[in-house]
C-alpha cells in the first residue's frame, strides 16, 4: 500500500470535510449537527491553523488527522480506506511529533476505542457527554511515549 502523509493544503478542505461529514451520516448514533458546507469550512479552519495531516492514496485524500498541540482533534478515514493501516500511519506520525497525545472517543464507537487501545492509548476518564457538542458519552484517552514512562 503506497500512502503518502503530507501537511494538508487549503484545497484539501472539501475532501476532508466530506470525510468528516460522511462519518456522521454513516452512524445512526452520531447526530448530524452541521451541514456538509459547514463541516468543510470547519476543516478549512483546522487546515489554516496547520493542524491537519492528510493520507493520500493513489493521488486521493483517504483520511486525515488534526493535531492541536498534544490533542488529537480528529482522525477520520474515507469508508473505502478503513482497515488498511492508514489510520495507524497517521497516528504514528503524530506520535513522532509529541511525547504525549490525548483524545476523546465516543463510547458508542467501540471500533475507535479498540483502535486507540491497540495503539497504546490508556483510558483515563469517562463522561456523560454533557460537555461535548454531540451530547454523547465519551472516553478520554492518553498516550505517553515509553521512554518517558520508563524514566
Amino acid at each position: 500500500m503506497n500512502v503518502i502523509l503530507r501537511p494538508a493544503r487549503s484545497t484539501d478542505a472539501g475532501t476532508t470535510g466530506a470525510i468528516l461529514h460522511g462519518f456522521a451520516r454513516e452512524n445512526d448514533w452520531m447526530p448530524e449537527l452541521h451541514s456538509e458546507a459547514e463541516t468543510i469550512a470547519f476543516c478549512g479552519r483546522m487546515i489554516d491553523l496547520g493542524w491537519v495531516t492528510v493520507a493520500e492514496k493513489q493521488g486521493q485524500v483517504a483520511g486525515f488527522l488534526a493535531l492541536n498541540g498534544d490533542e488529537v482533534q480528529s482522525l477520520y478515514l474515507a469508508a473505502s480506506a478503513r482497515g488498511q493501516g492508514i489510520g495507524q500511519q497517521l497516528l504514528g506520525r503524530a506520535k513522532t511529533q509529541r511525547p504525549t497525545l490525548n483524545l476523546y472517543a465516543f463510547q458508542a464507537n467501540p471500533s475507535a476505542c479498540r483502535f486507540y487501545e491497540r495503539n497504546g492509548f490508556v483510558e483515563v476518564a469517562r463522561s456523560d457527554g454533557s460537555e461535548n457538542d454531540e451530547n454523547l458519552p465519551d472516553i478520554r484517552y492518553v498516550w505517553t511515549r515509553e521512554e518517558l514512562v520508563d524514566g
